[in-house]
């Protein structure tokens, strides 16, 4: 057998579509973070951004498990003394549902200069609405053991 390395300039992507509504958010941010790696290729290369385009739609409809809509807290910083300030997962999902999915998938991708290209590829949007039709992007669904992608194979 043959170890085959990937380099940039043979990468196809894809573009997925991932449906969030019903989905628990850290589940399904782990197999998105999948995706955008490239970790589901057969030619997956460490070093190498391999991974597809991921458009995920109705993120306002994710679910989270046990008390965290409550107790889950987000911080920042104002930049003056005494400016930390906090929420709670409830309040960023009635005010902004996409950066909740974006920090959860942020969170599991390395944390360096690839992980921020990485990041890039992640398309995050409230409804069930894109302006990426003419990508013709893949539905994905997460099932119990894996990623299936309903478009056939790729």
């Amino acid at each position: 057998m043959k170890t085959t390395v990937l380099r940039k300039e043979d990468v196809k992507r894809h573009w997925l579509v991932v449906d969030a509504s019903g989905e628990i958010l850290g589940r399904m941010a782990v197999e998105i973070a999948r995706l955008l790696m490239g970790k589901h290729r057969v030619d997956y290369t460490a070093g190498i951004d391999a991974g597809d385009y991921v458009i995920v739609t109705n993120a306002r409809e994710v679910r989270v498990t046990g008390r965290k809509l409550k107790r889950k807290k987000y911080y920042y910083y104002t930049g003056y003394m005494g400016g930390q300030k906090e929420r709670t997962l409830e309040q960023m999902l009635k005010r902004t549902p996409e950066r909740v999915v974006m920090l959860a998938v942020r969170r599991m991708l390395p944390k360096n200069r690839l992980g921020r290209q990485i990041l890039k590829k992640l398309k995050i949007y409230k409804g069930s609405e894109h302006p990426h039709q003419a990508q013709q992007p893949i539905p994905v669904s997460f099932t119990k053991d894996r990623v299936a992608a309903e478009g056939g194979k790729r």
